[in-house]
């Protein structure tokens, strides 16, 4: 079941006015309930046998993860670098509210600068740019949700 598939399935849960739905498959389940204007969706799928640890130890989250940059192939942009997303989660171009952008349009950016950071299970991982220039776009709005992937920034390497 793919991401789409489970969106739709949230959607269609939403306006049936049902206030739990439990989906239960050889490899997923997922429990979507509704009520007070809010939805809330449970997903857990099992991992293989052979891969699952011994002793179940606390895992550290990374500090920062890795932005992955591809070239854009538009002609209008074709000098152009994308700054994607590496993760899925809420993007924010901000440390806090109270607190300047990560980066604007014209801000000049170098390897290992932060960007933007993305929040993933409660926890705020700092996407840190993999080439040195200038943002000439950002593609994202602050606050919202992005996928594994996902342009977020266009940058000119020159």
């Amino acid at each position: 079941m793919d991401i789409k598939e489970i969106q739709n399935l949230i959607k269609f849960v939403a306006k049936s006015g049902a206030s739990e739905v439990k989906l239960e498959m050889e490899d997923i389940k997922i429990t979507i309930r509704t009520g007070s204007g809010k939805t809330e969706t449970t997903i857990l799928q099992a991992a293989p046998m052979a891969s699952m640890p011994q002793a179940a130890a606390p895992v550290a989250a990374p500090a920062a993860a890795e932005a992955v940059t591809t070239i854009v192939t538009d002609s209008a942009e074709a000098n152009y670098v994308t700054i994607k997303s590496p993760i899925i989660g809420t993007f924010y171009r901000k440390p806090s509210p109270d607190k300047p952008n990560f980066a604007e349009v014209g801000t000049e950016v170098s390897v290992g600068d932060t960007v933007c950071v993305i929040e993933a299970m409660k926890l705020f991982n700092e996407i840190e740019s993999e080439i040195s220039g200038k943002i000439v776009k950002v593609l994202v709005d602050d606050s919202s949700p992005v996928e594994f992937d996902q342009p977020l920034f266009l940058v000119d390497p020159s």
